[in-house]
């Protein structure tokens, strides 16, 4: 199957609901580095990827929203999954165990509305 990757639509932006936004976009402020203003306008709080990589936009959720329910996980790319968990562990956020799959390593953590996020070396690892 070909595409056309010059008018392949781009993913460039995530939408989290929360229960509390400004605890959410503190959380991956500390976590995870995103630059924000932590100021809602639109409904919206905006943080951007010190990388320039994906923007995050964390949404007042609605009071029937089940939190933490959705089939999403995201996934941040480390190349030292251990030290990441350390540091994070310093700053309060807890990651479950390491986990060994094909040449890379993840662990898993939530967000305070209980979406699933990730670390992984996954971009990292060697073929071979």
């Amino acid at each position: 199957m070909s595409s056309n990757l010059s008018t392949a639509p781009l993913l460039n932006t995530i939408l989290l609901y929360a229960r509390n936004p400004a605890a959410s976009a503190a959380f991956y402020r500390t976590h995870f580095g995103f630059d924000t203003s932590g100021e809602m306008i639109e409904g919206l709080i905006e943080l951007n990827a010190p990388d320039g990589g994906t923007q995050l936009l964390i949404h007042q959720a609605v009071k029937s929203l089940r939190q933490g329910q959705a089939c999403v996980k995201l996934m941040f790319s480390v190349r030292d999954v251990d030290g990441f968990k350390e540091r994070s562990a310093q700053r309060g956020l807890a990651f479950g165990s390491t986990h060994q799959a094909n040449g890379y390593r993840f662990a898993n953590a939530k967000d305070p509305d209980g979406n699933s996020v990730a670390i992984s070396s996954r971009a990292y690892r060697q073929p071979g």
